[in-house]
């Protein structure tokens, strides 16, 4: 008898699993449930899908459940686990079906997190985490032909809204309870992103609570907070996401200090039949040796490959992160990897930085190519523990190279004479990189 794997969850963790799993044993019987309509897109592509730079839903669609039952995984959407009983093996479904199993994969992502105030569920009031919620937004901005949007929360999503809100000719606000957005960076490249919203018309509201939503007058919504009320057609909360781990707790599975579930390098949780893959799960943190929760489709995608791979019997680790991330803002590249220094301390380390500025070019071509740059080490073992950089042009290749550096536990003096190809369109002799890497030496004394 074939072994059966039932996999909960269809985004992306969830269908690397049961393709790699799929393609290393066919002899699998494998089972894919999703609550939702689609499995295997990429979500990280909806804001461009709403602002209309890409203009069918379907091309966020990697694989369709007809192309993963010609791979022999049975998917079937529309369906949600009601429970799982570990005694027996069974995933019980909602409406009383059962689904035995040998091998239990949790794919169930991560929920976004709602301020908890009255009138977030009015019509209007959005949250983006699937493809659903895209689709919904997309045909609410054209059905009512909306004019206002406001922005709850200034993370990564909210950045990459504001952008998408201008693309489709939304006036934008953006309410935030810090000071800065996306506060992970440096106050001083911080204010790039501040000049980049100015310039584009998005007005930022800094350290602004939301109170309540409540049906508008000029507008559909009206937002109050501490700092006045604001009306919009169209309100987006996007304070952030949280692991989806309620069947993992009522299972019993053990949960790690981020609140997601607790694998192992094989993917595999505190039960051994069962293994937990994506934002549900934590991931290994290579600079802080913690474990940690980054719930990104990158990470998903590979833990999923492992997972796949081990439970077909196909022994892998997945050897960790660094925490690379990026996200565009209009004419701007922002991207980090590695630690800030809350984060360096937290780990041990006696962190000192350097924060530089330069054209990633030479002044003699044309264009806007001034990037700034951070780079964060260890004081008293030179090790490279982060970096951060923000422009027009280069920073996510150079966050890309030092993340490389990074996972190879460099020193800050080799990151300072590191082989990088050379030519005037791409680059000076001597690099960013080399530069802050010099400076950097200069500072640790």
């Amino acid at each position: 008898m074939s072994r059966r794997v039932v996999v909960i969850g269809g985004g992306a963790g969830g269908p690397s699993t049961a393709a790699e799993a799929s393609r290393r044993d066919p002899s699998l019987s494998i089972t894919m449930i999703e609550q939702g309509e689609y499995v295997s897109y990429a979500a990280c592509s909806m804001p461009y899908y709403i602002g209309d730079l890409i203009k069918d839903e379907s091309k966020l669609i990697a694989r369709t459940p007809e192309k993963f039952r010609e791979g022999g995984v049975d998917v079937r959407t529309g369906v949600q686990a009601e429970g799982v009983d570990l005694k027996d093996q069974v995933v019980t479904l909602v409406g009383g079906e059962t689904l035995p199993f040998d091998v239990l994969v949790l794919a169930t992502g991560a929920r976004p997190i709602l301020p908890g105030i009255p009138g977030e569920d009015l019509e209007g009031v959005f949250t983006l985490k699937q493809l659903p919620d895209a689709i919904g937004i997309k045909k609410y901005l054209r059905e009512i032909k909306c004019r206002k949007a406001i922005i709850v929360g200034a993370g990564f999503i909210g950045m990459e809204m504001c952008e998408a809100f201008v693309d489709a000719g939304v006036e934008t606000t953006m309410v935030n309870m810090g000071k800065m957005p996306v506060p992970r960076w440096d106050p001083e490249l911080g204010q790039l992103i501040l000049e980049s919203l100015k310039s584009h018309r998005i007005k930022l509201l800094a350290e602004t609570k939301s109170l309540a939503i409540e049906k508008g007058g000029s507008c559909n919504l009206r937002l109050i907070t501490n700092n006045g009320h604001f009306e919009a057609d169209l309100i987006l909360l996007a304070i952030g996401v949280r692991p989806s781990v309620g069947l993992a707790g009522e299972m019993g599975l053990v949960l790690g200090r981020t609140g997601a579930i607790s694998v192992n390098l094989s993917q595999r949780t505190s039960h051994p039949s069962v293994y937990a893959v994506g934002d549900c799960c934590e991931a290994f943190h290579r600079v802080s040796k913690q474990w940690t929760n980054v719930p990104l489709g990158d990470i998903a995608n590979k833990q999923g490959r492992v997972a796949g791979q081990n439970l077909a019997g196909f022994p892998s680790i997945f050897p960790g992160i660094v925490g690379a991330q990026a996200f565009k803002l209009f004419d701007l590249e922002i991207a980090a990897t590695g630690l800030d220094e809350r984060e360096a301390i937290a780990a041990g380390y006696s962190p000192v930085s350097t924060l530089i500025w330069g054209e990633v070019v030479p002044l003699s071509l044309p264009g806007e190519t001034r990037l700034g740059l951070k780079l964060l080490a260890d004081k008293s073992t030179g090790l490279l523990l982060g970096a951060q950089a923000v422009g027009p042009h280069g920073a996510v290749s150079r966050i890309n190279t030092l993340s490389a550096a990074l996972w190879s536990g460099l020193p800050v003096e080799e990151v300072g004479y590191l082989d990088l190809a050379y030519a005037p369109p791409f680059s000076r002799a001597w690099d960013l990189i080399h530069i802050a890497a010099q400076d950097l030496m200069k500072e640790m004394g």
